[in-house]
């Protein structure tokens, strides 16, 4: 069984010789690993659940069947991503993160709050219920959250989230928890216009404590955009 994995392992290796770095440093393997294109954006979308092949087309609307194809095989190969079969009555194929794969789910969501501090940012851009979950685990102000506690609900279309606010962090799970203090009933899009745009809260359905709702929406300020002068050619 051992020889069988190296030798799995060594064919990996000799496949991706085009995309290696021949760099011993660990970030240069992570690259490796999840650099390609897509690949990060399939791990966030996996985050927080399994998901069916036409459900990550419809959450990353920029990429086609192929290469999706090819960077689920890429991934799985790579132990990040792995192919199950739902019991009765889905009975369905579908992809979901490695345990491995979802250690990097923060340093990914890091990164996106690095990225957002870039002028060039377009946060007007289609965003998925992933996306924005991840977001709001990654934005929130620790210091702003301190002594406020609570479950809060959100529901986009057939996909729920329970993110439950303790000691300034949000631990999120996609369904909609029975404790829920609020609920809100929105879209990606209109969840981030009222967090980051400034959009009134009344532009989201609320059900519970609505004050609790008020102070949530202000515990995440967005990061200082860099002062940079755009080359001129």
């Amino acid at each position: 069984m051992a020889t069988d994995s190296l030798e799995k392992v060594t064919k990996l290796a000799k496949s991706d010789t085009k995309r290696r770095y021949d760099d011993a440093c660990g970030l240069a393997h992570a690259l490796e690993l999840i650099g390609e294109r897509w690949a990060m954006l399939i791990i966030r979308e996996l985050t927080y659940g399994s998901k069916r092949f036409s459900e990550l087309r419809a959450d990353l609307p920029g990429i086609s069947a192929n290469v999706l194809t090819q960077r689920l095989t890429e991934l799985e190969e790579r132990g990040l991503v792995r192919k199950l079969r739902l019991p009765p009555p889905a009975s369905v194929q579908v992809y979901e993160a490695t345990p491995w794969a979802l250690e990097a789910a923060p340093v990914i969501g890091k990164l996106g709050k690095w990225a957002a501090r870039s002028p060039l940012h377009d946060p007007t851009l289609p965003l998925s219920h992933a996306a924005i979950m991840m977001s709001l685990q990654t934005m929130i102000d620790p210091g702003r959250a301190q002594g406020i506690e609570g479950c809060f609900g959100f529901r986009f279309g057939e996909t729920s989230y329970s993110a439950e606010l303790r000691n300034g962090e949000l631990h999120v799970e996609r369904r909609l928890a029975d404790s829920c203090d609020v609920v809100m009933t929105t879209t990606p899009e209109g969840l981030a216009a009222v967090i980051y745009g400034g959009a009134p809260l009344e532009s989201l359905k609320l059900e519970g404590d609505i004050d609790l709702a008020r102070k949530f929406v202000r515990l995440f300020p967005l990061p200082e955009k860099v002062a940079w002068a755009h080359p001129s050619y």
